[in-house]
C-alpha cells in the first residue's frame, strides 16, 4: 500500500501572509512540518505542494521533494489533489492513500499521522479521516481560527464549526469539546471525487472543507489524539508554538 504525505502551502495567506516561511526557532514553519511528518513510519514520502517558487527553493534547501501547483486553488484539498496526480505521473506508480498535512501544524508528530491513517488502512470503506484534540480552554473554544467538531457515538463527525460547539448555554459544559487537527488522510479515489464535488453552502459559510463531505451525505471518521498540537494562524500563535517547541523532544532530531 503506497501512502504519501502532501503539505499544501502558499505565501498568500489572508490571515497571516507568508506564513509557511514564518520562523520558529530559526527555521521556517514548513520546515518543521516536513521534518516531523517524514518521521512517520506509515509514509513512503512527504511532498510539499506549492504555487510559490520561494517555497520550492526552500524545499530544495532542506531536501524536501516538491510539486508546483496552480496559483488559483482556494482550498488545500484542491492543491493536494493536483499534487497527487503530478506525483503519480512522476513516479509512474499509483498512490493508495494521501495524507494532507496542513503547513500551519508545526507541532505535528509522527504518532499523530500514524493515528490518523490507521482507520483507512484497516477499513477501505473509511474514505476520509481527521484528527481531533480536546479543547484546552474556553478561550480556545471561542477562537474562530480553531475549527470545532462534534461527533456521534462511533466518532464520525456530525458537524464542524468555527463557533463554540456544543453550546454552553444549556449545560453542555460537562460534555467533551474537540477541535479539528488538520492531518487529513484520504483514500486516493475519494480525494479526486471530493474535489469534483461542488462547494456547499455550509462549507463556504464556515470555511471548513470537511463540511462538503457531510453536506453530500458522506462520513468523516474522527480520531482523538492525545498529542498536544496548536496550529499557527496569527503572530501570537507563532510565538506560543515557538515557546512550546523550545523543549519538544523531536526538534533536536532535525534541527542541527
Amino acid at each position: 500500500m503506497r501512502i504519501v504525505g502532501i503539505i499544501p502551502a502558499r505565501l498568500a495567506s489572508t490571515r497571516f501572509p507568508r506564513k509557511p516561511l514564518a520562523p520558529i526557532l530559526g527555521m521556517p514553519m514548513i520546515g518543521h512540518v516536513f521534518h516531523r511528518s517524514r518521521m512517520s513510519r506509515r509514509l513512503e514520502q512527504v511532498y510539499i505542494a506549492t504555487c510559490d517558487q520561494e517555497i520550492a527553493d526552500y524545499a530544495d534547501s532542506i531536501g524536501a521533494p516538491w510539486v508546483m501547483t496552480a496559483p488559483s486553488h482556494e482550498r488545500a484539498a484542491d492543491r493536494t489533489a493536483e499534487a497527487l496526480l503530478a506525483i503519480e505521473r512522476q513516479t509512474s506508480e499509483r498512490i493508495d492513500i494521501v495524507v494532507m498535512i496542513q503547513g500551519d501544524e508545526p507541532m505535528v508528530t509522527p504518532g499523530m499521522i500514524d493515528e490518523a491513517v490507521m482507520p483507512l488502512i484497516e477499513d477501505s470503506s473509511v474514505l476520509v479521516s481527521n484528527l481531533m484534540s480536546p479543547l484546552q480552554s474556553r478561550a480556545e473554544q471561542e477562537d474562530i481560527n480553531e475549527v470545532k467538531v462534534v461527533v456521534d457515538q462511533q466518532h464520525f463527525a456530525l458537524y464542524f464549526s468555527r463557533e463554540p460547539i456544543p453550546s454552553w448555554k444549556k449545560g453542555a459544559k460537562a460534555l467533551p469539546m474537540y477541535k479539528q487537527v488538520c492531518v487529513v488522510p484520504f483514500q486516493r479515489d475519494y480525494l479526486l471525487r471530493f474535489n469534483a464535488l461542488q462547494q456547499t453552502p455550509l462549507e463556504i459559510g464556515e470555511s471548513v472543507d470537511m463540511l462538503r463531505v457531510l453536506e453530500h451525505g458522506g462520513k468523516v471518521k474522527m480520531i482523538e489524539t492525545k498529542h498536544l498540537s496548536y496550529s499557527v494562524d496569527t503572530e501570537e500563535d507563532r510565538r506560543h508554538v515557538e515557546a512550546l517547541l523550545e523543549h519538544d523532544p523531536l526538534v533536536p532530531l532535525y534541527r542541527r
